[in-house]
């Protein structure tokens, strides 16, 4: 598989750790990380601001083996999260989405992604309104809408993405398998829903499809599980597996992040 991953990234900067320590990813930049780690080829098209962090990011992704010709520098500030651990839980505070926040992307990008076998983006990557000119130019599109599939970003993507994902583990089945349902009805071929561990459920427009998660004795730190799992199915799904065989890659891909801290 060759994967573009486009829009968000996000230094992670923890206060207390070490004096302050800079973790870099997001969503879109994850998914690029685990596909070569799956022995596929990704490129990350995205921003990032001529500050310090903007150059760990872009280092840090280099280093990985993903293509960053089409990552840009641009003046300004990189997304930042503040983070603090306390007695070992991440406690989430600021965002600072810096030079995100009026990203766009050229002709050049949009010809350079349509060289890639599947694109990707999730609701914080600002190039949502992109996904219909992206899919009428025949590549596959993939949309993660985390937590959050009305937004008004997965409003705009859903019925342009061949491939909807969004966590929720809270919902019951039959309110989980109706959601679904209402999300496919806008127009993507699969939905698939991360449930934690709970496992997956993808909808096809017949057939709801279930799978439990891979089970880890050692799990480290969650961060980066739902990313892993997506790039794990879709690099399945590219490849001719079964929805199945591809839920069941999702969930042993999210397995071998879990192992350790950090989401790469």
């Amino acid at each position: 598989m060759k994967l573009a991953a486009i829009g968000s990234n996000c230094v992670d900067y923890y206060q207390n750790m070490n004096g302050g320590t800079a973790f870099p990813g997001g969503g879109p930049v994850n998914m690029a990380v685990y596909t070569v780690r799956l022995g596929g080829k990704s490129s990350y098209i995205g921003p990032v601001g001529n500050d310090e962090f903007g150059h760990v990011m872009y280092d840090a992704i280099e280093r990985k083996g993903v293509d960053v010709s089409h990552l840009q520098f641009k003046e300004g500030k990189t997304a930042v999260t503040q983070v603090e651990l306390i007695d070992g839980e991440r406690i989430f505070g600021d965002y600072d989405e810096g030079v995100l926040s009026d990203y766009h992307l050229s002709e050049d990008d949009i010809s350079f992604i349509c060289k890639h076998d599947i694109v990707i983006c999730d609701l914080w990557g600002k190039v949502e309104g992109y996904f219909e000119e992206l899919h009428r130019k025949g590549i596959l599109t993939a949309f993660d809408c985390a937590t959050r599939p009305d937004d008004e970003a997965c409003k705009v993507a859903i019925p342009h993405s061949d491939y909807v994902f969004f966590s929720n583990d809270e919902s019951s089945i039959d309110q989980l398998k109706d959601r679904m349902k209402e999300i496919y009805n806008r127009g993507p071929k699969l939905v698939i829903a991360m449930r934690g561990e709970k496992g997956s459920l993808c909808f096809d427009g017949i057939d709801y499809h279930e799978m439990g998660i891979v089970h880890c004795d050692d799990v480290v730190d969650t961060m980066g599980a739902g990313d892993s799992y997506i790039a794990g199915f879709l690099n399945a799904i590219i490849h001719g597996k079964s929805i199945i065989e591809s839920m069941r890659a999702g969930a042993e891909n999210a397995t071998e992040t879990i192992k350790y801290f950090g989401a790469w």
